[in-house]
Order: structure tokens, then sequence, then C-alpha cells
């Protein structure tokens, strides 16, 4: 009895606040009055206790705070306007790691044209750019082959939304022209990539993975498209993403691992990592909040970079997070992740969260001495799945010269503060849960969006506020236990992977290999804040003196 009466305490609590906050439009509840009573029954979700008398001298306020979320909602803001409000992840008395800028990759020299063209697919970014440098093929030719192996493949592994052909011959046969002029822009002149479909493109649709939005065309071009397209890449598909940036099913199927289709790429970068894992892209965008660069990186054996919050324009990206959103690339190896990170890294006018800060990366390191590295010893302390490997990687660190010091979690509540994301989720998708197209996502199980958008209309503003200012502690701690690395290493799924979402450190993600099905493994490489540079000169280090370069099969 006493388990139904506290269920019903707390359905009549949820009531409650759906008349204090009108959260239902539908029912029409800001015509409802509030009274004393309604308010003690909401106040079981906040756990917090009023009197009678306390309660209802509330009354009046909050009648006029409902009356102006009604106002409000009136408004119908578009998920493209971002809050007069930006996060920043700087703790005061930040030192950039680097003092300056600069910028050198590896050289590839003597790179002949492959026999067999298929091997291609595999290429590194430095290897197909040296053979477009070079004239040993085209713009045009690579467009094709790339666009050929998509099709091939998208039919089981569905990590395309959007082909965008028409646009990507056009753009390389103007790549083409420009490399034969004797106007070569760079390294990424001429080479084929993949945008997560949560980015606009002004030709096509951006869909978010979401029926509601499947027809969307936003008129603008996101400024990581159009910083890429400017270094004269060329944009060949919009790839899938779990719808909203969850998981791996959209509304088109579920993205599977090119390793193994019976499971999913994971989330929420599905199609980018599968595409790229594959062969059918040298280099995709994706995005993440709380895992979806590391999560389908790690399921599907690609290398993706997640950079310091601020550090990447988000301008013309889907909101889901504004204080957590990053976006960043998934590639086949460290160094192709420096190449396009320093190409779409940068402030951005368009975007007030971009924080200016040096990069200095030079890819031609092969030695580790003089690095100190940290390494979060309780969590490779545990019997974990991927225990044995990352246990290989650090005692390789150690012989290619670096100092590995231990280190340890701040003592606070990380797990706690993230209904932050979920909060400000709520906010940027409260016209779904307003008009009823919560009811159209794909996922509507207790955990996905819809169920989740709804929740986040119950978070107090004040409990947001508060979260926000633990964080601040939390960003201080970070800053001073780091302080004397170079960077650190962390299991990929830990504590890490959502403490560091909410204090913006840049991490590098890559394969470390395999578990006993034969399956990708990985382990993360962590930076200081705004450290990408010795974060991937270390991971690249490491990278080239490892053996976990295979690729998938493809034998379906």
């Amino acid at each position: 009895m006493k388990n139904k009466s506290r269920t019903l305490l707390i359905v009549c609590a949820i009531s409650s606040l759906s008349f204090l906050f009108g959260a239902f439009v539908h029912a029409k509840l800001e015509a409802i009055p509030i009274t004393s009573g309604i308010i003690k029954q909401a106040q079981v979700l906040i756990g917090m206790e009023f009197t009678t008398n306390e309660a209802d001298s509330m009354i009046h306020e909050l009648m006029e705070n409902r009356t102006s979320y009604a106002e409000l909602r009136k408004l119908n803001l578009p998920n493209d306007v971002v809050p007069a409000l930006n996060f920043n992840p700087l703790p005061v008395g930040f030192v950039n790691p680097d003092s300056e800028s600069g910028f050198q990759v590896s050289k590839e020299t003597n790179l002949k044209m492959p026999v067999d063209q298929n091997d291609l697919a595999f290429y590194t970014v430095t290897q197909l750019a040296e053979l477009i440098r070079t004239k040993q093929i085209t713009s045009t030719a690579l467009t094709h082959f790339f666009i050929a192996r998509l099709k091939k493949y998208n039919g089981t592994l569905f990590n395309v939304i959007t082909f965008t052909e028409e646009h990507a011959l056009k753009m390389a046969a103007i790549a083409d022209a420009e490399i034969k002029a004797g106007h070569y822009r760079g390294i990424l002149h001429g080479i084929p990539f993949g945008a997560k479909d949560l980015l606009a493109q002004k030709d096509y649709a951006t869909t978010f993975g979401a029926p509601p939005y499947k027809n969307q065309q936003l008129k603008f071009d996101a400024t990581v498209i159009t910083r890429l397209e400017e270094a004269g890449a060329i944009l060949v598909a919009k790839t899938s993403l779990g719808e909203l940036a969850m998981d791996d099913v959209w509304f088109g199927g579920k993205t599977k691992n090119p390793w193994d289709i019976t499971r999913g790429s994971s989330g929420s970068s599905a199609g980018s990592a599968s595409a790229v894992s594959a062969g059918c892209l040298p280099f995709a965008i994706g995005s993440e909040t709380l895992g979806s660069i590391v999560s389908p990186s790690t399921e599907c054996g690609t290398t993706g970079l997640r950079p310091s919050f601020g550090r990447v324009s988000k301008y013309g990206a889907m909101a889901l997070s504004w204080s957590m959103d990053k976006l960043g690339p998934i590639t086949r190896s460290v160094e192709d992740a420096a190449i396009v990170f320093n190409t779409i890294q940068g402030t951005d006018p368009k975007d007030l969260s971009t924080i200016a800060a040096p990069f200095n990366y030079d890819g031609r390191l092969k030695s580790l001495k003089g690095y100190k590295i940290g390494f979060l010893k309780a969590d490779f302390d545990e019997k974990y799945e991927n225990h044995n490997n990352d246990s290989v990687t650090l005692k390789k660190l150690k012989e290619l010269g670096a100092e590995l010091v231990p280190i340890a979690y701040p003592k606070m509540p990380v797990n706690a503060m993230t209904f932050i994301l979920t909060a400000e989720a709520g906010a940027a998708f409260q016209e779904l849960v307003l008009s009823g197209k919560d009811d159209q996502l794909v996922q509507q199980r207790k955990n996905s969006w819809p169920n989740i958008f709804r929740t986040s209309q119950f978070i107090p503003a004040v409990e947001y506020i508060q979260a926000n200012r633990a964080r601040t502690l939390l960003i201080k701690d970070w800053y001073e236990k780091l302080k004397g690395l170079d960077l650190y290493l962390s299991p990929s799924f830990s504590t890490n992977l959502t403490m560091t979402n909410l204090t913006g450190n840049p991490c590098v993600v890559l394969p470390n290999g395999f578990n006993e099905k034969g399956n990708p493994a990985s382990i993360t490489f962590m930076g200081q804040l705004f450290g990408e540079g010795k974060l991937l000169q270390a991971a690249k280090a490491y990278q080239e003196n490892s053996t976990f370069n295979k690729h998938p099969s493809l034998n379906f």
C-alpha cells in the first residue's frame, strides 16, 4: 500500500506541476486557477517543503509566471535561436597549452596509384591528397568512386540520409580545373567527405534524422561545411544520425556496424563512423554532446576527435545542448583528424560561443620523450572489458618515452550534473512537446527523447543554475589536477566521458585492439582544455607504433 500511495502522490505532483507551468497546452491548463493545494502536491517533485501559508503567498507570482510562459511559447522559437547566455569552459587563471599556432604534417613521398583501385577506399586523406596533388587521379574520379561505394553499401549499412551528388560533381569539376591551373589549395583540395545530417547545407534537406524534420531545408550552410569547401573538400553525402542525436536509429532504419551488421554502429554520429569504417568516405564530420563521437568511433574502429568546447563553430548545426555540443572529425587516422580539425577550428562571429586559442601541431613527432601523460588509475585498475588492451597501450606509451603519472577524479557528483543536457534539450525541442509532434519520433521508449523532453519541462530553472555553478567548481578542480601534464589517458567508457563533456576538454578516441568477438576496441587520449596540439601529436605517435589499422571485410 505504501508504494501505491507514493505512486499516487507522485502522479498528483506531476499533475500539479502541469497546472503550475501550463506544461500541456493541449489541455489549456493556463486557464485553471493555481491553488495552495496544487503547490503542496507539486513540491514533492522538487524535494522541497512549504507551509500552507507560504504556498498561498506564492499563488499570484506563479500565475504571472505561467502567463509569461504561455506568451513566450507563442514565439515558436526555431532550433537555431541560441539563448542569450554563453557557456565558457575557461577556469579563472587559465593559460593556453599552446603559446603560438603552427601546423606541420608528415609527408607522403613516392606514392603511386594502387593496381586495384578499390584499395583507395582505405587510403588516408594524406595519401589521397598526394595522388590528387601529383595528378595521378582527379577529384571528379575520386568523387565518383566514393559515391558509388556509398551507394553500393548503403542498402545494408543505412549510413546515408541524402546524397549530394549533383553538388559534389560540380564542386569536384571546379577543384580539378583549379588544380590543373596550378591553384592547389592544400591537403583537402578535391577530397570527398560526409557531414552528419544535423549540419545545414542550403541545397539539400537537413533532417536531424527525425520524421518531424524530414523535409526541412535550411537556406544557409553550416560554418563547418563552408570552411571545408573553402579548403576544396567535396561534400558527397549527409550521413545518418540517430534521430535528434541519440543512438543509431533514424527514420530510415538502424545504421549498421561494418564489422558486424547484426550490430548497430552506435551513435549518434552513426553514419559518419559507419561510412568511414567501411571505406565509403575518407572522413566525415560528427558531433558529440555526451559520447556521440567516442561511442560510434569505438564501435566502428575509426579515429574520432572531439575538440574543446568553443574550438569549432556550431553555426548551422542542430542544437541539442548549447553548452555541451561539439563538432569534430571522424577519420581513419589521427593525422587526418588533425588536418580536418585545423581547417574547421577557429572563432566565428556567427557563433558567440567560439573561443580564440592557438593550435600548434607537428605530425613529424616520433618519440614521446619528455611527455608527462596522466592516467586515471582507479579506472584502469578496474576489470572492465577492454582492460587488457588498455594496459598494453599504457606499456607502449612508456616504451615511446612518456612518463606516466597516476591521477584521480575530483570529488564531485559528476552524474548529478547531466540534467544540464536534458534541460537544454527540453528547451531546444519544446516545440515538439507543445505541438504533440514528439509522438512522430521513431523511438518511444521511456529513455528516448519524447519522454526526456516531456520530463525536462519539470526541471526548475533554479536547479539548472545550481548545477552549472557546481560545473564551475568541477572545471576549476579538473584544471588544477591536470596542471603539469601534457595530456592523460582514460578508458573510452567511464565517468571521464561524462565529466569531460561537462568540462569541455578535448579527446581523441582511436582503436587499440579487438574484443573476443573480433570487433574493434578503443582507448581515449584526453587533452588539456585547448590542448589539441600535444593531444594529437601523442595520439599519432602511439597510432603509428600500433598495429590496429585493419578494416572490415564487408562480406555481406
